[in-house]
């Protein structure tokens, strides 16, 4: 397999696997579960110094030269995109438009639900301001998502990484306390892609690798316990 896939159960890692199977690139799990730890490995930082999941090493990239790492779920999909040439239109309009919506997640939609979750369900303290701050930050990126599908099927007109990055995030809805009918467009936009063949595979396939991710006490120190110590 050219591409060694760093993987564990969670949406940035469920946007790369969308893409993988998308396009049909050769690919060979290697499963980090970052629950006990593994995502501090030598071996994985000299992947992801960051420590963090996804990542990617291809062994067969553009031109034939030596292999690449890629870390970061947002480089990973563009990576991806520019490699098989899908997914990313060419055209400067239309490819701005999706780079537009891409980073649009991977600064916004993402971390901002990511602490959302993190405040609801994890905090050893409920803390009522974070909580509110993070779920009513969260209902505006659904909005403003909701608004840009009003008119349109996919988010950038064409299905295109933009769509991979997102749907992971808003399939999380309940965990986020959002409920779909205020946002009908999102809602329509979810069910479409959710029957997609390759998001069908990718799903299937993360259930088979990590089917039910759990935080225990014992792994809270390594997701959630880390600071500049923890960098090796």
């Amino acid at each position: 397999m050219s591409i060694e896939y760093y993987y564990y159960a969670t949406p940035n890692c469920h946007k790369v696997m969308v893409m993988l199977e998308e396009t049909g690139s050769p690919y060979r799990i290697v499963p980090i579960n970052i629950a006990k730890g593994d995502q501090f490995r030598p071996e994985f930082l000299l992947v992801s110094p960051n420590n963090k999941i996804p990542a990617i090493v291809d062994s067969d990239p553009p031109g034939s030269g030596k292999p690449i790492a890629v870390f970061e779920s947002g480089a990973i999909l563009l990576y991806l995109a520019e490699k098989t040439g899908r997914f990313l239109p060419s055209g400067t309009t239309e490819r701005w438009e999706v780079l537009k919506w891409l980073f649009w997640q991977v600064a916004g939609l993402g971390p901002i639900a990511g602490q959302n979750t993190h405040f609801r369900f994890y905090a050893p303290e409920k803390l009522g301001y974070a909580i509110r701050r993070f779920t009513d930050e969260t209902s505006r990126l659904y909005a403003v998502l909701n608004k840009q599908l009003a008119d349109r099927e996919f988010i950038a007109d064409a299905y295109s990484i933009a769509d991979m990055a997102s749907y992971p995030w808003i399939v999380q809805h309940v965990k986020h306390d959002q409920n779909l009918e205020r946002f009908p467009h999102l809602a329509r936009w979810m069910k479409g892609i959710s029957t997609r063949p390759a998001v069908v595979r990718a799903y299937q396939i993360a259930d088979q690798v990590e089917p039910n991710p759990v935080v225990t006490e014992e792994s809270r120190q390594f997701l959630f316990g880390q600071s500049a110590a923890t960098v090796r």
